[in-house]
């Protein structure tokens, strides 16, 4: 029996958890997949944005800035990358620079600090790369980038850490109320008891509402597609560069990443079924629009590509937070489209002090720890410092991962801390052993065996991303 419920383990429900145990509260989260950010917040941009674009008075917007500012705070505690390089959304044409203008007076009417519109001179100055057909652009130096996914397990971990639990694989398939207090019950049978329900489940919030009883919520799918390039590319650019913002979206970027590669995409297409499948017409799309933005984009250092389905209310095109009209105690937060990223962090203060505050008495815990040890801690430590934590723990003197120069003793980590890393996926998002250019290539059987040895199963039942992703058949005679 819990007081509170978190469907969803992205980053809006991490957030969310991480607020709630600073409290004295019993808290738990549902996640049907095998591990935490395994939705939009594994494939997402990693963009803090300024604010500019959302329209004034939406809660886009208001959670947009009031998240910019909270974040270096935010990741700096949870021990997560985050650099503010700011942003620039280039114009190409009269009718471009017009659009930079309304963004630039939006901009300053939600709140957006030191907002600047630069001349195709002082562009190149700082951003030698783009394109010499762009006639300025608006800078936005508030504008940062942060790893989604690691945001996400750090915000689960730190929660885990002060009290909540962590249900993976647990796929709501019905959810009953009885004096007041909701059932919630797993496609295999597992239940569990709360006296309020947060709905951050993303793509599943809708049907996750109707389960609850709220037939309100009605949730749209859209796929980005992205292109990963080596970190040997990650200075090309300075800052993100952004074209100039559709009605779909904020559009094809060009960005460094918080761990120093470089990222192109989204694309953004409407689906009736969501799917992370890439296609040749999609990647084509990013490649020719971030060529079109920057001149000598190093493509052929193109490592991998990938695609995320991002979540968004078709019918109020905002965040929807509130408590549901038609089922007491069921907490909607969904729709969050971009910039839920950025929002996060404020969105989770507002939801637990105004909406879960109305339900439960919220008393804070005298012994909450809010700071978490860096996953990436000990690739930053210097010779010294690395010779004595392997003089403790020789595992930290063996390479596992070449590309990336990850150690056993970084991967015994991830599956012991919270929340543990059961899959070879689960291992990569907490390390980045087979994110370099290999993707995995060369590390993968040892990545396995640790996680086999570590949790107690046989080799043939280590998967790659969880369920039946299975990497062996079974062993020969």
């Amino acid at each position: 029996m819990y007081d509170a419920i978190v469907i969803g383990g992205g980053v809006i429900g991490g957030s969310v958890l991480r607020e709630m145990s600073r409290y004295r509260l019993r808290v738990c989260l549902l996640e049907k997949e095998s591990d935490v950010a395994m939705g939009a917040s594994k494939a997402n941009s990693g963009i803090v944005h300024a604010g500019f674009d959302a329209p004034e008075g939406s809660k886009k917007a208001k959670f947009n800035v009031l998240g910019c500012k909270m974040m270096k705070a935010y990741a700096a505690e949870l021990g997560v990358k985050y650099a503010q390089i700011g942003s620039l959304v280039l114009a190409f044409s009269e009718e471009d620079t017009r659009t930079l203008s309304v963004l630039f007076e939006r901009g300053k009417r939600n709140g957006v600090e030191d907002l600047r519109i630069l001349d195709a001179e002082t562009l190149r100055a700082i951003e030698p790369n783009v394109s010499r057909a762009a006639v300025g652009a608006l800078y936005a130096p508030t504008a940062g980038i942060v790893c989604p996914y690691s945001l996400t397990i750090a915000a689960i971990g730190n929660a885990m850490d002060n009290g909540a639990e962590l249900y993976t694989d647990f796929e709501v398939s019905a959810i009953a109320r009885k004096d007041g207090v909701f059932i919630v019950t797993s496609a295999t049978g597992e239940r569990v008891s709360g006296k309020i329900i947060i709905n951050c489940a993303g793509l599943g919030a809708e049907r996750t509402a109707r389960l609850a009883g709220d037939d309100t919520v009605r949730i749209g799918a859209r796929r980005g597609e992205y292109i990963l390039l080596d970190r040997e590319s990650g200075n090309f650019v300075r800052h993100t560069i952004f074209a100039t913002p559709t009605q779909k979206g904020k559009g094809i970027l060009i960005t460094p990443t918080a761990d120093g590669n470089l990222l192109l995409g989204p694309t953004a297409e409407e689906l009736r079924e969501a799917s992370t499948d890439t296609t040749a017409e999609g990647l084509a799309r990013v490649m020719r629009s971030a060529t079109a933005m920057c001149e000598g984009v190093p493509l052929y250092n193109a490592i991998t590509s990938f695609a995320g389905v991002r979540a968004y209310s078709r019918d109020r095109h905002d965040f929807i937070i509130e408590e549901s009209e038609k089922t007491e105690g069921l907490i909607n937060v969904a729709g969050i489209e971009s910039p839920g990223l950025t929002s996060a962090p404020a969105i989770a203060e507002y939801v637990v002090r105004e909406l879960v505050g109305k339900r439960l008495e919220l008393i804070e815990k005298e012994d909450f720890c809010g700071e978490r040890k860096p996953d990436w801690f000990f690739g930053e430590l210097d010779a010294e410092q690395k010779n004595e934590i392997i003089a403790k723990d020789p595992r930290y003197g063996k390479i596992v991962c070449r590309c990336e120069q990850i150690t056993e003793g970084e991967i015994v980590r991830a599956v012991r801390r919270n929340p543990p890393a059961r899959n070879i996926d689960a291992v990569k998002r907490r390390t980045r052993a087979g994110m370099g250019r290999c993707q995995g290539g060369f590390c993968q059987p040892a990545v396995a065996e640790i996680i086999a040895r570590e949790a107690g199963i046989p080799l043939e039942r280590v998967t790659k991303s969880g369920k039946s992703s299975y990497l062996l058949s079974g062993r020969s005679k």
